[in-house]
């Protein structure tokens, strides 16, 4: 691996290529991309099929195991992402505004691509190839710096994109990955200002806390997700159900995946047997107040740390409140600013929590599951911001690009 001063220096110079190449020659190749993905799956299933028995030896629970894994399947979903990316429109380009002044100007805003962007990451191999796709359609060269843990099926991916970039003749640092899993590498990386415009940390809260108060590189923050589901006291039991089944156990070790649940009292005592019934299903313990324990023996007591615990595992607290305005102070306080749900019949108190509930995506008798860049067709997702500057919620195309004014003028001088 070449020295991260050099990585950036030609990172910098791939961005200039980039911001040069036009729409179609960008799709060929990502579609060139896809197919060599898809063409070499047997060979990155077996590098990561040894990250896998390494994460299992070293003791990884199983929820991070599940984030690491890549099947046939998942293989598939990264190229489909890449394809639908294909499909999205170009935002940069694009002038927006253009307005004459008095003195005869034209002014309009044009979007231009960030420029380098470096993606810090845990786990999550798919990562890669989600990254490369937006950083690459939306005009940015990308250095890649994944975990430990999945560093062969990150290398097997970049490898893939790499040689494929050099057959279309097209500059093969349009995405890099440092191989150097050291903590340095982390450090010298968020302070590469010369040749990094924006890092993008994507991973566990302590991950994401430790770039977000050390980098001197601008940062974009990809939050955890202690997302909840409001069960409302007009709520469709059934429905109740089946959304929170979904959110807790399809797929444990997400960050979209609910962790909380919240409860209307005077529906605690069906709602929450009949939750517990289908969680038991696949042994989801759940941590209780006082009322929620008594409403079913299963609960076991939680604690104040379980209101804002992200557990990525089998594991789901619950907590009653006596109205919506309780539920929905409750949910603010302990929230992490990502997806929370509300289950209702009741229009007004939908409308209430759409409003008042302060997180990057909220949902009404729907799945926090949802919150998913290819979900929300953006393609693929380079991560769901949960701050508020410059992006929030899955990040697709647009929000990885930035704009510069354009003036157009005939002599005018002031």
């Amino acid at each position: 691996m070449e020295s991260l001063e050099v990585v950036g220096q030609n990172a910098k110079e791939a961005s200039r290529w980039l911001g040069k190449l036009g729409t179609t020659a960008k799709n060929d190749i990502l579609k060139n991309v896809a197919e060599q993905i898809l063409a070499s799956k047997d060979y990155i299933v077996a590098e990561n099929a040894k990250d896998i028995a390494n994460a299992k030896e070293n003791g990884m629970p199983p929820a991070l195991v599940d984030r690491l894994l890549l099947t046939d399947a998942r293989i598939k979903g990264m190229t489909e992402g890449l394809l639908q990316v294909v499909e999205l429109e170009d935002p940069v380009g694009t002038v927006s505004s253009m307005k004459r002044r008095p003195n005869g100007l034209q002014i309009g805003k044009m979007s231009v691509p960030l420029g380098v962007i470096a993606m810090i990451y845990e786990s999550r191999p798919n990562v890669t190839a989600d990254a490369f796709g937006l950083c690459f359609k939306s005009g940015n060269a990308v250095i890649l710096r994944g975990g430990s843990d999945a560093i062969l099926s990150n290398m097997a991916i970049v490898n893939v994109i790499r040689k494929t970039l050099e057959t279309a003749g097209a500059c093969v640092d349009a995405v890099q990955l440092i191989t150097d899993t050291s903590h340095e590498s982390v450090n010298r990386l968020m302070k590469m200002n010369e040749y990094v415009d924006v890092i993008i940390p994507r991973g566990g809260a302590g991950l994401i806390k430790a770039v977000v108060n050390n980098s001197t590189v601008p940062v974009i923050e990809t939050g955890t997700g202690n997302c909840h589901v409001y069960v409302d006291e007009s709520a469709d039991i059934d429905m109740a159900v089946n959304i929170i089944n979904n959110a807790k156990t399809q797929r444990i070790g997400v960050c979209n995946a609910c962790e909380s649940l919240v409860i209307h009292s005077s529906i605690a005592d069906k709602a929450i047997p009949a939750i517990a019934d289908k969680l038991s299903e696949s042994s989801v313990e759940m941590r209780g107040d006082e009322r929620a324990c008594a409403a079913d023996g299963r609960l076991v007591p939680a604690t104040e740390d379980d209101w804002g615990k992200e557990y990525l595992d089998y594991i789901i607290s619950v907590k009653t409140v006596d109205s919506i305005d309780e539920a929905i102070a409750h949910i603010n306080r302990y929230n992490t600013g990502h997806s929370e749900s509300i289950i209702t019949k009741d229009y007004a108190n939908a409308q209430r929590f759409l409003n008042e509930i302060d997180a990057a995506a909220v949902y009404v008798n729907a799945s926090t599951r949802f919150t998913d860049g290819f979900e929300f067709g953006f393609g693929a997702e380079i991560g769901i911001s949960t701050q508020k500057l410059h992006a929030r919620g899955p990040m697709g195309l647009n929000e990885l690009t930035t704009s510069k004014y354009v003036i157009y003028g005939d002599g005018q001088i002031r």
